[in-house]
C-alpha cells in the first residue's frame, strides 16, 4: 500500500505551474482590463490543479497496466512500480476530474454560459484519453499538440473568458506563449524516455523525430515563446518586456538538452523548464495587472 508521500509523488506535485501559470497569465490579462474576479479567478485555478494531477494519476494507471512504466527515470510511477492497487489509482484520478467538474459547474452558474460545460467535458476527455483507452493520443504523437490546446489556449482564454466574456487578439497570443513553454516540459520528459518509450512501442513525438530533432524542437519552441512574448508587450503593455527576464531561468535547461544529456541527467532540465513556467506565469500576470 502506497503511503502518503509516495501517491504525493505520483500526483507529480512538479508538474503543477503548468496548471497555475495560465490561470494566473488569464487573471492578469483579466485585471489589465479591471475586470479581475477574485472567486471566478480561484475556480478557474481549483479546475486547472485537478485536471493536471487527474491526467498525472492517469497516465500512471494507463502506463502501469499497459507495462510502459516498469523501468523508468524520474518521478514515482505508483503502478509501475507496483506502490498502489491500479484501481486505486484509477479512481483517484476521476476523484480530481470530478472537482474539476464541479468546479466548471460552478463557473458555468456563475457566468450562465452554459456551453462552457462542453468544454469541461472535452479537457476531462483530453486528459483521461492521452494514454487511456484502446488508441491513446499519447502514444502516436499528439500529446504536445493536446497539451497546447488544454494547457495552454484552454486556461488562459477560459480565465480570461469568465470574467470579462469576452477573448482579444492578446489573449490568445499569450495563450499560445504560455503553451509552447509547457510544452517544453513534455518534449524533455520525452527526450528521456525515448529509449524505453520505443521499446514499449510508444510513439511519442520525440521517438518519431529522434534525439536530435527533439532537443532542435525544444529549442524552437522557447524561441517561438520568447518572440510572442515581445508581440503581446506590443499588443498590451511595453512593461512586459520585463517578463522576457524569465527567460533567463531557459539559459541552463537548454544547455544541457542541445549539449547530447541523457537520461538521468534530463532531469535538471525538467525541474528548470517546471521553474522557467511559473517564473513566466507569475511575472508576465504581475506586469498585465500592473499596467
Amino acid at each position: 500500500m502506497a503511503t502518503l508521500s509516495q501517491w504525493v509523488g505520483g500526483s507529480r506535485p512538479r508538474t503543477l505551474p503548468s496548471a497555475i501559470a495560465p490561470v494566473a497569465i488569464g487573471a492578469g490579462l483579466a485585471a489589465r482590463l479591471d475586470s479581475f474576479m477574485f472567486n471566478r479567478v480561484v475556480l478557474a485555478l481549483i479546475v486547472a490543479l485537478a485536471l493536471q494531477i487527474g491526467v498525472n494519476f492517469s497516465n500512471d494507471y494507463s502506463d502501469g497496466i499497459k507495462g510502459t512504466d516498469e523501468v523508468r527515470i524520474g518521478p514515482v510511477r505508483l503502478v509501475g512500480q507496483k506502490l498502489a492497487e491500479p484501481n486505486h489509482v484509477k479512481v483517484a484520478a476521476f476523484l480530481c476530474y470530478f472537482v474539476a467538474m464541479a468546479a466548471g459547474f460552478g463557473l458555468v452558474l456563475m457566468t450562465s454560459q452554459w456551453w462552457l460545460m462542453l468544454v469541461g467535458i472535452a479537457c476531462v476527455a483530453a486528459a483521461w484519453f492521452y494514454t487511456g483507452g484502446q488508441r491513446p493520443y499519447g502514444y502516436i504523437g499528439l500529446g504536445e499538440v493536446f497539451v497546447f490546446i488544454f494547457f495552454g489556449l484552454v486556461p488562459v482564454i477560459g480565465t480570461v473568458y469568465v470574467q470579462t466574456l469576452s477573448v482579444s487578439g492578446a489573449d490568445v497570443v499569450a495563450a499560445c506563449a504560455i503553451g509552447l513553454i509547457i510544452c517544453t516540459l513534455l518534449i524533455v520528459n520525452n527526450l528521456r524516455d525515448i529509449p524505453t518509450d520505443t521499446q514499449a512501442g510508444k510513439h511519442t513525438l520525440a521517438v518519431r523525430l529522434g534525439d536530435r530533432g527533439t532537443r532542435i524542437l525544444y529549442l524552437v519552441f522557447i524561441a517561438l515563446a520568447f518572440a510572442l512574448t515581445m508581440v503581446l508587450a506590443a499588443l498590451t503593455t511595453w512593461w512586459l518586456l520585463f517578463g522576457l527576464l524569465s527567460f533567463i531561468f531557459a539559459i541552463k535547461p537548454v544547455r544541457i538538452v542541445i549539449s547530447g544529456a541523457v537520461g538521468p541527467m534530463l532531469i535538471i532540465p525538467l525541474k528548470q523548464s517546471g521553474l522557467l513556467i511559473l517564473i513566466y506565469g507569475l511575472s508576465c500576470a504581475a506586469l498585465l495587472a500592473w499596467a
